[in-house]
């Protein structure tokens, strides 16, 4: 134990302070799950149950079959899926190929879509039938060439397979008919065709990349963060040794953060694989439908966001459900609020508490003791073989306890750079320390705390949304003068996203007109929620738009509200 680290002291005895990270490639805690777990089961899906066994052999079908289009190592393979068994199926199935799993968020519009695509040089994409329409537009735009479809009803239990269709074609007002042929492919052919093995790639796991996880970062256009199978692997047995009391092979986890997002990728997906949990999937977020999987499926362990928590405590027939299953929970993706931490373990007789990371630290860097001392608007203290500092924003040289700065980060989970952007990588990775551009400051017992974030990005219902991308639609929009967008406090999603206008001279225009322009244009929880129209906007000497004033000014407002 590094006695320089004021945190150690606080580490009880099950948890190692430094753990020896196992060199395997990710997938190969598949494998052993399923010599372990043979016919345990490894995904719940609304009635529909896989074992360890049938998703590590139809990984290996999927593995096969991309090998057989040609797929080469380290080719990228986005994968464009909700929570679902295919999504689980595709992921390993892509790493056991020798290929580099892109996630992509299913909310994608055309644009975001085909920016991606671009960056990522993908040539195939594993996807829902209701998103093939959407992904044939640009396929002709970049580099894919096969699209691997499948659709909810796939891996449903029989009647619900049969009366999925009509429900899907009542809420989409959609139906899509797919045929198998050279360039599309039906998942369930390849189920059915393909053989349960691959050809076996040898895997650096410091150096060769397992993901492209897409983020903002500070600025810009979304980067693709490049985790290496150890960065996932560590992180991974991080979680695992921080819930030292669960029991391997024995828990089940409720699978309902996103696996495109790579919160819930790690500590739901990636955590139940190496240890042999069940996951009980659910496609979306949907407050009763959650409570009722609780009530009936019986979580221990539910990794949310604090959006999640409070639609929950806020149900009004909450009352109706049993949630006392879950045992312990970590926090993530946005500051969660004392008040909904301790309704919520009441409610559940759980632990709930904050932790904190970033796409570039695979991702979790800090948390809070789940069994041991927890401390109030804390995210807590590094994981093991994590080190973190802050650096002081007036000299920067490590600060003191108590003083501000902005918080670095070193550990085995922290990202290989951004994908093809080196002058982007070296600016936020440097001497061995990954820049995060938060500002907080560490207690005098190591523990850390966040006070602002330095990046301008907007954290709303648990995902990431940055300015820029929004700024530069509504610039497209012909009465758009000048425009800034910026996070303001909301007490349900953490921050709202607001945009500000000033319109051209001599136009009018409304809200609703700039709604549907956007979401045009924009996945669903980007789409400002809010839009002000003003004569001007608040300005630098030299013309740069002061977006911290504005959101100054809203806090104001909310402070004079209450």
């Amino acid at each position: 134990m590094d006695k320089g680290k004021i945190w150690a002291k606080n580490y009880p005895e099950e948890i190692p302070y430094e753990l020896v990270i196992e060199p395997k490639p990710l997938q190969s805690y598949l494998t052993r799950s399923a010599v372990n777990y043979p016919h345990e089961t490894a995904i719940h899906f609304i009635g529909k149950e896989l074992t360890f066994r049938e998703v590590y052999e139809k990984s290996l079908k999927l593995g096969n079959y991309l090998q057989e289009l040609g797929l080469q190592k380290g080719e990228r393979v986005s994968i464009m899926l909700p929570n679902c068994p295919q999504a689980v199926i595709a992921y390993y199935g892509v790493l056991y190929a020798g290929g580099i799993v892109v996630q992509t968020n299913p909310l994608y519009m055309e644009r975001e879509l085909e920016y991606q695509m671009k960056d990522c040089g993908a040539k195939y994409i594993i996807t829902l039938d209701l998103l093939y329409p959407r992904v044939s537009k640009v396929k002709a735009l970049t580099s894919l060439k096969h699209i691997i479809v499948t659709g909810i009803k796939d891996f449903l239990p029989f009647p619900k397979n049969i009366l999925y269709p009509f429900v899907q074609k009542k809420q989409n007002q959609l139906v899509v008919k797919i045929q198998h042929n050279d360039n599309t492919h039906l998942f369930t052919s390849i189920m059915k065709q393909a053989k349960p093995f691959v050809k076996e790639i040898e895997i650096d796991t410091e150096q060769d990349v397992a993901l492209l996880q897409y983020t903002g970062g500070t600025t810009g256009l979304p980067k693709g963060v490049m985790l290496t199978h150890r960065n996932l692997v560590a992180n991974t047995q991080m979680c695992a040794a921080w819930m030292y009391k669960c029991e391997e092979g024995k828990e089940t986890v409720l699978g309902l953060l996103p696996f495109f997002h790579v919160y819930g990728m790690t500590t739901v997906m990636n955590l139940s694989i190496m240890k042999g949990f069940k996951m009980v999937l659910l496609p979306k977020f949907d407050a009763a439908d959650t409570l009722r999987a609780i009530h009936k499926q019986k979580p221990t362990l539910f990794p949310g966001a604090p959006s999640i928590y409070i639609a929950l405590l806020n149900h009004p027939d909450l009352k109706s459900y049993d949630l006392s299953s879950i045992d312990c929970c970590i926090s993530g993706s946005a500051p969660l609020p004392i008040e909904v931490q301790e309704r919520f373990e009441k409610q559940t007789g759980g632990r709930l508490v904050e932790g904190y990371g970033l796409s570039e630290a695979s991702p979790v860097t800090h948390s809070n003791l789940l069994w041991e001392e927890k401390r109030k608007g804390s995210i807590g203290i590094p994981w093991p073989n994590t080190d973190s500092i802050i650096i002081s924003l007036e000299t920067g040289e490590k600060a003191a306890p108590n003083e501000l700065g902005e918080i670095a980060i070193s550990g085995p989970q922290i990202m290989k750079g951004y994908w093809g952007k080196e002058m982007e990588t070296n600016a936020v990775l440097k001497n061995g320390w990954l820049l995060t551009g938060d500002i907080g400051y560490m207690d005098e017992d190591g523990f850390f705390y966040i006070v602002d974030r330095k990046k301008d990005m907007i954290i709303a219902g648990g995902f990431n949304i940055y300015p820029r991308e929004i700024e530069e639609v509504l610039y497209e929009h012909e009465k758009v003068q000048e425009v800034v967008v910026a996070g303001i406090p909301d007490p349900y999603r953490g921050e709202t996203v607001k945009a500000y206008i000033v319109l051209k001279e001599d136009v009018n225009a409304t809200e609703e007109e700039f709604n549907d322009f956007c979401r045009k244009h924009l996945a669903a929880f980007k789409v400002p929620r809010i839009y002000e129209f003003r004569s001007k906007l608040p300005k630098t000497a030299v013309g740069k738009i002061l977006r911290r004033a504005l959101i100054d000014e809203e806090k104001e407002k909310l402070k004079n509200a209450n």
